[in-house]
């Protein structure tokens, strides 16, 4: 908690893995025009922070830096210039860095309200893959109804968020991961067919459950095998490159793009918020629409203490985790 000025953070000093991250106490930042002050309650963990912290990551942040993109708290204080937002609000904050932390200042434009019946921790697992996921599906792919999208890694967050949201999109959704805890949980999720791509093969399934006609709308944020990916590819469908958790970039041929007709779209939903701010606003708008809807909600399965946050950042780099991981700021910090 924050004593004395002081709050709990942690820090990267150095491009490395989470170990060698270093939880601090910082002093507390000033109050500037245009932002609040949060009391982060409960922060995501995402793909990206793990980039951000070995430099590999499109966006370098001068160093030392809190890694962090998304959290959910409370509003302490508010600049005088600020009228969005007021102390005691519960809300969901986007950032760059800054989420691994007790608290933070953020601008008011990136802080939004808990939508209906949201706990905290799901607010802080809700903006950033859920607007991957729409950014990706609605503004880049336009998914119609009755088209079928086959979702790769669907057991992870962003995965599941494309499942839900897909579905809501009337889709014919087909979710393919490497587990069958990760798959009933994308079945729950809403998928029409589980596929597990580790016991099975992906293109002989989605084959043989569309008719031979493959998927219109492919949503990958893993880098799988791009030979088995276009094999599942529909004549003139899309796939959405959206990450390479499995740590492999695949090198897609020239002559297979002509061959099937086909798209290939990257996927860069926070830097197409930032160059427009315009479709930022409609896709959020959108998004917390569907959640005040009760349409989508964010699965959230594993908490740690913010102690333990190289637990939590293991968890993704081992492809274990299903849904959502959180860091839970209310813990007492292991004596700090």
């Amino acid at each position: 908690m924050n004593t004395n000025g002081y709050y709990r953070a942690v820090v990267c000093k150095a491009p490395g893995p989470p170990e060698a991250l270093a939880l601090e106490r910082l002093p507390r930042e000033p109050l500037v025009p245009g932002n609040a002050r949060v009391r982060l309650n409960f922060c995501g963990v995402n793909f990206p922070d793990l980039l951000v912290i070995e430099g590999k990551y499109q966006y370098k942040p001068t160093l030392p830096f809190v890694p962090g993109v998304e959290a959910a708290g409370i509003v302490i204080e508010v600049a005088a210039d600020v009228h969005t937002v007021r102390p005691g609000d519960h809300v969901m904050a986007m950032m760059r860095t800054g989420g691994y932390a007790e608290e933070a200042v953020i601008a008011s434009e990136s802080l939004f309200r808990l939508p209906n019946g949201f706990s905290l921790k799901e607010g802080a697992t809700f903006l950033v893959a859920h607007t991957t996921a729409y950014h990706a599906l609605v503004t880049r792919a336009g998914l119609a109804p009755r088209q079928t999208l086959l979702v790769i890694g669907a057991g992870g967050g962003v995965g599941l968020a494309a499942v839900e949201l897909g579905r809501h999109l009337g889709a014919h959704v087909l979710a393919a991961a490497s587990s069958r805890q990760k798959l009933d949980t994308a079945l729950a999720c809403g998928a029409d067919v589980a596929i597990d791509y580790a016991q099975e093969s992906l293109p002989e399934t989605v084959a043989a459950v569309t008719g031979k006609q493959g998927a219109d709308v492919i949503f990958d944020p893993t880098g799988h095998d791009q030979d088995t990916t276009l094999r599942c590819l529909a004549f003139g469908g899309k796939i959405l490159l959206i990450g390479f958790a499995s740590g492999k970039i695949p090198n897609y041929a020239a002559n297979r793009i002509l061959l099937k007709g086909s798209t290939i779209l990257g996927v860069r939903a926070g830097e197409a918020g930032r160059r427009s701010p315009t479709v930022r606003k409609r896709e959020i708008a959108a998004l917390l629409s569907l959640a005040n809807a009760g349409v989508l909600r964010p699965k959230v399965t594993a908490i740690h203490p913010l102690e333990d946050y190289a637990t939590a950042m293991r968890a993704l780099i081992s492809r274990n985790a299903i849904g959502r991981i959180v860091l839970d700021t209310m813990s007492d910090g292991g004596g700090m």
